[in-house]
């Protein structure tokens, strides 16, 4: 009888890890939503063959595409357009150089505005992004250098 208890005590308890087991790891799949098989794991990550688009869905997504450039674009001009405020200053020429700045944006929008090629636009975004922050930057060094300047001038008598 002894005998008889001491295998239920060991079938309940691997009956019981069993079922443990198995519940951590259904509950593990269901945390984390991992492949069950190595094709489902490559099928997640391996880029597939884009499905043929006829051309009426090739031509709205392209100009899906544009239009998200043009808002880029314009937010590209009017944040150009804000920046050159700062530049309150004359050239040697006498003319303010917000004017200059202002008009040779426009210039470069205007012969940048019926570029196609996606690549070309992107292209031509990042740079005015990067040349709108590196004149930023400059103005900021700039100002910094001016406002040391006046600090010690006014401390001389």
């Amino acid at each position: 009888m002894t005998a008889n208890i001491q295998k239920f005590r060991t079938l309940s308890t691997a009956v019981n890890h069993s079922f443990e087991s198995r519940w951590l790891l259904h509950h593990y799949r269901l945390l984390h939503h991992g492949p069950d098989t190595m094709e489902e794991l490559l099928d997640r990550h391996v880029v597939k063959k884009e499905k043929s688009l006829d051309d009426d869905e090739n031509e709205r997504l392209n100009r899906q595409r544009l239009t998200s450039s043009r808002r880029e674009a314009l937010s590209l001009y009017r944040d150009v357009i804000r920046t050159t405020r700062f530049f309150m200053w004359a050239n040697s020429q006498g003319i303010i150089w917000r004017d200059v700045l202002r008009e040779n944006v426009r210039k470069e929008f205007e012969e940048a505005r019926f570029e196609r090629d996606p690549e070309v636009i992107t292209r031509l975004l990042i740079g005015g992004r990067d040349a709108l922050q590196a004149a930023l930057e400059k103005l900021a060094e700039k100002q910094k250098q001016e406002i040391e300047k006046q600090r010690g001038n006014s401390n001389t008598p």
